[in-house]
């Protein structure tokens, strides 16, 4: 997966409210050597192989089934829910959505290059975890499972831009 690199957040990206706010976050991109709206990368993200698995055990745990077809009306801004998460906030090249814990968000962004027969698209996808007041001393932490679970969530976000980036290469 050379072709999925960590990065800083850009500079107008939604997640750095979520920085300011103590939150956890990360940034992953990729680059495609052609034009690709941000609809067609969050219609190919949330309908790939991989992310189907997670749809299937947000159906099974938490009861938040969902469709490819509505992951198409998410992408072309038809609908502001989507399986586990709503949206909270959208742009003509990016949208950040929170799960309904309020716990963690997911942000993509597609932000085009060049022109002609040099026309890129940049691909960045990133998930922010915020931290909740602990019980007796107040303080604000991420918890144990996150510290825990963040070498796979690393893992397993490069894992969905890489089948993203794939899926709209075809």
């Amino acid at each position: 997966m050379r072709a999925i690199t960590a990065c800083p957040l850009p500079e107008v990206a939604f997640l750095h409210a979520e920085l300011q706010r103590g939150a956890y976050a990360d940034c992953y991109t990729t680059e495609i050597a052609r034009p690709v709206s941000q609809a067609q990368f969050v219609e190919a993200f949330y309908t790939t192989a991989l992310f189907a698995v997670e749809r299937r055990l947000l159906q099974w745990f938490v009861a938040k089934p969902s469709t490819d077809m509505q992951a198409r009306e998410l992408a072309q801004g038809a609908t502001d829910a989507f399986a586990a998460w709503v949206v909270a906030k959208r742009a003509p090249d990016q949208i950040l959505l929170a799960d309904f814990t309020g716990r963690t968000m997911s942000w993509l962004m597609a932000a085009a290059s060049g022109t002609g027969s040099a026309a890129r698209t940049r691909l960045y996808f990133g998930s922010a975890v915020l931290p909740a007041r602990r019980a007796g001393s107040g303080r604000l932490t991420l918890g144990l499972g996150f510290r825990l679970l963040l070498g796979f969530h690393k893992l397993y976000s490069r894992s969905l831009l890489y089948a993203a980036r794939s899926r709209l290469e075809k």
